[in-house]
């Protein structure tokens, strides 16, 4: 009996992985088997076997496939397989990681300027990635795992969907408000769903209206938030130096330092969750997604009041360090439940990611998940919070 290297399977006798002088049942007609998955290309990995019929124990190599009848000692054999594939998996790890950490740096430095570029370039990137995440969630809606247990929009509709989303963005830094249209946005898919061939399904209008207000809707925020808060940040030092070729004092608003404060206390709070999690975590924090703990989620917390509290202190916004907190805090709980909303939604997608359009990250709706909250909250908190305590 002899497998290569590649072979997907190889059933064994269970009483040959021992001496056959420890073993008792070598004399029942059907014996009891295990499974070995296929391994990576290993050097000559010999396992044992039992020849039917005889009561001596031959060898198999997994790596060239001959047979030898010599007593080769097992568990140093499986010892070393064992350690080539854990050298293996660590280093395609560490690459992966690296991957991961050199896109993640690219896109911050990316997000960063656009941020500070502000106007229609900002309203125009969140216009691209509303698309591209509109795109990824109603390919959700229509993977095997949620659309065996409903009827998902068509296929035609999901894809005006993504362009109204798309265009949500771009009608608020127009109009500076975008009620009108997500109310009309809303009227048309209804009535698409409506009017369409077959029987309409409740699922496919409960499905499309979700995804207007989530990929549409709420990302609204950002540019109302960056944009539309143009008073100018007076009280902060930084001003006197920010550079001619930004745009000046002038160009240092409110709304870029509540976006640039936001968006660093988020990436804080994903990065110290991601590394104290995998150092510390031992306790789980929802079933909705296992790998989250309540160590991890406590560092993130802790990092994030204190990004916040740091650039605050920095940009003299908000004045007092406890409104400072309060924002912080803000911050980690609108993206912890954001980025929870989306792991339900790929859970029972059955999904791992959204897409693959970002190396190492995965889709773009895998970025923006803790984003998609935090703008009508931050908004909310800047614009009618604040003031109340005269902020």
């Amino acid at each position: 009996m002899a497998v290569g290297a590649a072979a997907a399977a190889l059933e064994l006798d269970r009483c040959a992985m021992f001496p056959l002088t420890l073993c008792t049942c070598y004399r029942r007609t059907v014996p009891k088997t295990v499974t070995l998955a296929r391994l990576p290309a290993l050097p000559t990995l010999r396992v044992p076997i039992r020849r039917p019929g005889h009561f001596n124990v031959a060898f198999v190599s997994l790596a060239s496939g001959s047979h030898s009848d010599s007593q080769e000692h097992k568990p140093e054999a499986i010892e070393r397989a064992e350690a080539l594939v854990v050298d293996r998996l660590q280093e395609k790890h560490g690459s992966q990681l690296k991957k991961r950490v050199l896109v993640g740096l690219g896109i911050g430095i990316g997000a960063g300027g656009i941020i500070v570029a502000g106007g229609w370039v900002f309203t125009a990137a969140i216009a691209a990635a509303v698309f591209a995440a509109a795109r990824e969630y109603f390919e959700l809606v229509r993977s095997q795992g949620i659309a065996a247990g409903m009827t998902p929009p068509p296929r035609y509709v999901s894809r005006a969907c993504s362009v109204i989303c798309a265009l949500m963005p771009v009608l608020t830094s127009y109009f500076g408000h975008i009620d009108v249209s997500v109310s009309a946005s809303a009227f048309l898919v209804a009535m698409a769903l409506i009017c369409q061939r077959g029987i309409p399904r409740f699922s496919q209008l409960s499905s499309t209206m979700f995804g207007l207000l989530y990929c549409g809707y709420l990302p609204c925020f950002w540019v109302k938030l960056r944009c539309g808060l143009a008073v100018p940040a007076l009280h902060t030092e930084l001003g006197n130096v920010w550079p001619v070729l930004l745009g000046g004092r002038a160009h240092l608003t409110v709304g870029l330092v509540a976006t640039l404060i936001s968006v660093s206390s988020i990436i804080a709070a994903d990065t110290c969750a991601f590394l104290c999690g995998r150092a510390f975590g031992r306790t789980p924090l929802t079933s909705i997604s296992p790998k989250k703990t309540l160590e991890g989620a406590f560092a993130g917390l802790s990092g994030c009041i204190v990004v916040t509290i740091t650039l605050s202190r920095i940009f003299c916004w908000p004045s007092s360090v406890l409104s400072g907190a309060a924002f912080g805090i803000l911050n980690f709980i609108s993206s912890l439940f954001g980025d929870l909303l989306e792991s339900m939604i790929k859970r029972d997608a059955g999904v791992k990611d959204s897409g693959s359009l970002i190396p190492g990250h995965g889709g773009i709706l895998d970025r923006l998940d803790s984003y998609v909250f935090t703008g009508a909250l931050c908004y909310s908190f800047v614009k009618f919070a604040l003031p109340l305590f005269g902020v």
